[in-house]
């Protein structure tokens, strides 16, 4: 007894008997996602319900058109089912107006009714030579065989709960094979029985295909089988496949699987992904009345051509008497038919969604990822932080999830890594607010002999306070901004995506390069940064750390420049290649959490902020991608090539400042060449503030002659043009030799 109380405290200590507990909460919910009960179904289900509901998928072409047996037709034409001959007629009219294929969401299982010889047989007041020209006329089967044998029909059949009859072996099937590592027949869904069309009209037609639904388990309709097991283990595909099989011309429907299931269906253009069961999810749109067009119409031949033309056409129907309706994430009420129209559309405009087969190892993945981080620093935390962290893993993981249907169309569950982590978050607060209360009396017996009863309970509350405020201290400033950026989004906006790929693409090597030279990123603003270096942490080398940062920038943004050139060589585009300006600035600034109650930034204020931002936006004057201020380069001058390059009047500030560029590291700043563009530099820097404007000049030109002078070219140019105006209009007595900038 007393070894197990020793081993309970040295437990209790080390790891705390709440974190055993949620360790095994943990593998009870991996235990439970695995074994995949109904309730746990019900709720992804709905999740991904409310993700089509948010965002439909976005018609942009409509290849399909529905021929709807709707109440109008049934009034003008009489009940259900029609004569066959009727069905003829609409067929030749559709095939008339340039139907791609006519596809039937409904089966003829038994002859005409109204066949010329069965009325013969029938009617019993008919003499004998009528009754023999009777059955000496085509049936009204025959006459829809021929119709259907003149255009590209695939006819509708349907799964049955027992077999009714033999099927005949000599009518055509479609060829179904399987590519992968399992026979794919052991996943799909299996109807023992079939119903299929009379045989004179199934053997002409172009195909055939199962337009059975399967529900889920509470009524809705969110994925279709795509093949289907059938009567005598035959393989069947569904009336949208077999339809996009006709239409493509493939003979053979190849089915891809691996162990845990079918995972795609191949066919010529097109590979569609499906469940382990051969089922599609459907990416429904919102129902689309433009697609219909009436039965009657098109019997009438009065419907538009465009209507028709192309397209795809469905026979189905609307009407409410004849029990096609449907429920579906985005609809209480949808025609079977339109789910099948749903189907060939998302296909045929590829966009498709998905759960991938190994959605259920992310979802594991995840859930003990974030479950062990919970486990690991929840117990540490104080009560707000702990709902600030809870909030920000839902964040996470509803972020993902939507992220992932939102650009690849993919359906990663949440709710189980959310359960999940929201009961071991319960389990912790409970475990949390048990602790605090033995803490509190601790508390107050503790320090009620040296404290107020006031202070004492403010101690024992432990209310979360958070004060705005700031420090004054010495820090580097930088500001970095993509040069020309408009034009580059403008060549984008077609592509609001490639755009904010494009940004992530470089924004991301460059914080990184912020990051590792002990620099904090205040803020992005689009294509730019603002970052500083000496806060929150103290860094005694932080004008170094930041001019090495800025060299980076620039080498990190030339790798960049020479992935996308070549890319634009490969794809035939335009390259318009990414320039950095960058302004570094030394000086005292105030930092700390500044905002309001509700948002918070920590962050930096002052002049020394206001020059850093001025200094960036003259990169593109002076011809330098990195201009610093005269604290900062002082202090780097021994490691890295500096170059002075004016003495400026900023907008806004009342004293001039000496501005120079960062041209290159300490090899640079010991060649001979950067040696003689500097003393030229200075001499043309010294005659120019002097007023002696030829010897700046003569600097100038000799400066030109010099090597690697094309980098001066721009700064040479600017100076050029302001001697050019102070021979017309001399600075004043008593110039410095300051410039006032013109612009931010």
């Amino acid at each position: 007894m007393k070894r197990l109380k020793i081993l309970r405290r040295w437990f209790a200590r080390k790891f705390g008997f709440a974190r055993l507990l949620c360790l095994g909460l943990l593998v009870v919910f991996a235990a439970l996602r695995v074994w995949d009960p109904p309730p746990v179904q019900e709720l992804r289900l709905r999740t991904f319900d409310i993700f089509q509901l948010i965002d439909p998928r976005q018609k942009t072409v409509r290849p399909v058109t529905i021929i709807d047996i709707d109440d109008k037709s049934l009034a003008k034409f009489g009940q259900w089912p029609w004569p066959r001959t009727r069905i003829a007629d609409m067929i030749g009219n559709l095939t008339n107006n340039g139907a791609v294929a006519i596809g039937f969401d409904v089966v003829f299982s038994e002859p005409d009714r109204l066949n010329p010889d069965l009325v013969a047989g029938q009617m019993r007041y008919l003499d004998d030579a009528t009754r023999a020209r009777l059955r000496e006329l085509p049936s009204n089967d025959q006459i829809l065989s021929d119709a259907i044998r003149r255009s590209h029909v695939v006819l509708g059949e349907t799964g049955l709960p027992a077999v009714e009859s033999e099927l005949d072996k000599t009518l055509p099937f479609t060829g179904v094979a399987t590519v992968g590592e399992e026979n794919a027949e052991k996943f799909l869904f299996e109807f023992p029985g079939l119903l299929r069309n009379v045989p004179v009209i199934e053997k002409v037609a172009a195909g055939r295909g199962l337009f059975s639904i399967k529900t889920e388990r509470d009524g809705l309709i969110r994925r279709v089988p795509m093949i289907m097991r059938t009567q005598g283990n035959m393989i069947m595909p569904s009336l949208s496949l077999e339809i996009l099989r006709v239409i493509t011309g493939t003979p053979t429907l190849l089915v891809r699987t691996d162990k845990t299931g079918i995972r795609a269906i191949r066919l010529k253009g097109f590979e569609i992904p499906t469940d382990k069961n051969g089922q599609l999810w459907v990416h429904y749109a919102r129902q689309d009345p433009s697609i219909y067009v009436s039965a009657a119409d098109v019997l009438d031949n009065t419907v538009s051509p465009t209507k028709i033309n192309g397209k795809l056409v469905l026979i189905g129907t609307s009407a409410a008497g004849l029990n096609d309706i449907k429920t579906t994430p985005v609809s209480s009420t949808m025609p079977g038919v339109e789910i099948h129209a749903q189907v060939l559309e998302s296909v045929l405009s590829r966009a498709v969604i998905s759960q991938p087969n190994y959605a259920l190892g992310v979802e594991l993945i995840a859930a003990l990822i974030i479950g062990i981080l919970v486990i690991i620093f929840t117990p540490n935390l104080g009560p707000v932080r702990l709902v600030l962290a809870g909030a920000m893993f839902a964040a996470v993981l509803v972020g993902t999830s939507w992220f992932y249907y939102a650009q690849y169309r993919y359906l990663i569950d949440f709710t189980y890594p959310l359960l999940s982590t929201t009961a071991i978050y319960l389990t912790f607060i409970f475990s949390s607010f048990v602790r605090e209360q033995r803490q509190r009396v601790q508390i107050r017996g503790i320090f009620a002999q040296y404290m107020s009863p006031v202070l004492v309970e403010q101690l024992a509350q432990s209310p979360e306070k958070v004060v705005l405020g700031g420090e004054e201290r010495e820090m580097t400033i930088m500001f970095s901004d993509v040069r020309g950026f408009t034009t580059i989004s403008e060549s984008y906006k077609h592509d609001p995506q490639g755009l904010i790929t494009l940004m992530n693409r470089f924004l991301t090597p460059l914080t990184d390069v912020i990051i590792e030279q002990k620099g904090y990123v205040d803020k992005y603003m689009g294509d730019a940064i603002m970052a500083f270096w000496n806060a929150p942490l103290d860094d005694a080398r932080h004008q170094l750390n930041a001019c090495e940062a800025a060299i980076q920038m620039l080498e990190k943004i030339d790798v960049v420049n020479k992935e996308r050139e070549q890319e634009a060589a490969d794809g035939g585009h335009v390259y318009i290649p990414l320039n950095v300006g960058i302004g570094l600035n030394t000086g005292i600034g105030v930092v700390g959490n500044m905002g309001s109650d509700l948002k918070k930034n920590y962050s930096v204020l002052g002049d020394s902020v206001n020059l850093a931002s001025r200094l960036e936006g003259q990169t593109k004057e002076y011809g330098f991608p990195i201009i610093v201020g005269s604290r900062t380069a002082l202090a780097v001058k021994d490691k890295f090539a500096i170059l002075e390059l004016d003495f400026i009047m900023v907008k806004g500030k009342t004293e001039p400042e000496v501005i120079y560029a960062i041209a290159g590291r300490e090899d640079v700043m010991h060649s001979a060449a950067f040696q003689r563009l500097r003393n030229v530099t200075i001499e043309m820097l010294s005659c120019y503030r002097g007023r002696d404007w030829q010897g700046a000049l003569d600097a100038i030109e000799r400066g030109r002659r010099s090597e690697d002078a094309d980098t001066l070219e721009k700064l040479f140019k600017l100076y050029e043009a302001r001697i050019k105006e102070f021979r017309v209009n001399p600075p004043p007595e008593g110039w410095t030799g300051a410039y006032a900038l013109l612009t931010k």
